[in-house]
């Protein structure tokens, strides 16, 4: 079997920015004026009155302090509350696509490749904006990738179940180097009318070269020592849209057709199956917990990887050993521990090991251990 590598990383950021203090501004305003609209049936006890929100209450709840989105006026405007993303013709690039191609540059730089080096791609991501054709065969096309592509979606471990296919598809010798996108477009599929979740989400686009034989030119390389994914079935994080949704003009804009979870359920039920899961890839590759330098985790609230590396370790983790993005970049979905590792990676040496590991909606959790190579 042949022997896999990570060697490059790539992240496109928006250049549109929300912050908390603006967030929370524009929620307020919106439950303002639902409750002056709703006045009468509030008071008859018809509609539940909705309650504001706070810069404290969501830094508390989940650690995030900003989010970068693809546009910000339709999230901030209180008689919208949803971003204001034109739709594109078939002979335009779909914008899930323009922003992979954007984070796939970078990667392919980084590994010293170029596009036609790509015998695979492989976009992974929580949310897809059409059915059919698959955005990755459009990534592929418009890079100039020969060979194959295909979507994939566990929610947000799509990431890390993408780089394990394309891994097995290296090892097995079906492709050499592959590309693995994750457009997240996250700001699409929230309900920012939720005070308990409004403030969770943010967009990129990240991308991951995965290969056999890494090029001299790579600025790093990175083995991948062992992978591991699991899922168990749960809605306790849920969203149902999809394609019947037609169907049933009712329930068309019903409230399960956005991202929708019961969060205490999911931080009790999640965060021990995490750190077990992470334990036993450890010791599957003949490692201990002791030797892990660094762990790059989801990126979805900074108790849920206080807890897990705190399992895992018996105590605190450093930022050095955990690094957190979620304060800058909020839930990326499925891109939050490939964002971590992309930004907190340089720093390590040759010979030193770390784990890339999300948890998320299925519930799902993947995992792989690196070893820098050089």
């Amino acid at each position: 079997m042949n022997q896999v590598f990570i060697t490059g990383t790539g992240v496109w950021t928006p250049e549109q920015v929300i912050t908390n203090a603006e967030l929370v501004a524009s929620f307020n305003e919106y439950v303002s004026r639902f409750n002056a609209r709703n006045h009468e049936a509030i008071s008859r006890s018809e509609v539940a009155a909705l309650q504001p929100s706070s810069v404290e209450f969501v830094e508390k709840a989940s650690g995030i302090k900003q989010r970068y989105v693809v546009e910000k006026a339709g999230i901030l405007d209180p008689e919208r509350m949803a971003p204001n993303i034109p739709e594109r013709g078939p002979g335009e690039l779909s914008i899930m696509a323009e922003i992979g191609v954007k984070a796939a540059h970078e990667a392919l730089a980084a590994a010293g490749r170029k596009p036609e080096d790509v015998d695979l791609v492989i976009t992974a991501c929580a949310n897809f904006q059409r059915a059919y054709p698959a955005i990755a065969i459009e990534i592929q096309g418009a890079l100039g990738c020969s060979g194959y592509g295909y979507d994939m979606n566990v929610a947000c471990s799509a990431g890390t179940f993408g780089i394990e296919q394309a891994a097995n598809a290296v090892r097995a010798g079906s492709a050499k180097c592959v590309l693995v996108i994750g457009p997240e477009i996250t700001s699409g599929h929230l309900d920012w009318t939720d005070r308990d979740c409004h403030f969770i989400f943010g967009d990129v686009a990240t991308a991951v070269v995965v290969e056999s034989a890494p090029s001299t030119a790579a600025q790093s390389v990175w083995e991948i020592l062992g992978s591991r994914t699991a899922t168990s079935y749960s809605t306790n994080i849920y969203n149902n849209s999809g394609f019947l949704d037609r169907l049933n003009p009712e329930t068309r804009d019903a409230r399960d057709k956005l991202f929708k979870q019961d969060g205490r359920k999911v931080f009790k039920e999640v965060c021990p199956m995490a750190a077990e899961h992470i334990q036993k890839q450890v010791a599957a590759v003949g490692l201990t917990i002791p030797g892990i330098r660094r762990f790059w985790l989801h990126q979805a609230n900074i108790n849920m990887n206080h807890f897990v590396v705190r399992r895992l370790l018996d105590r605190d983790a450093t930022a050095d050993e955990a690094p957190i993005v979620l304060d800058e970049y909020a839930n990326t979905a499925s891109a939050g521990s490939i964002i971590a590792f992309h930004k907190h990676s340089a720093d390590l040496k040759p010979g030193d090991v770390g784990v890339i590991c999300s948890f998320g909606a299925g519930y799902s959790i993947g995992s792989h251990v690196v070893r820098r190579v050089s």
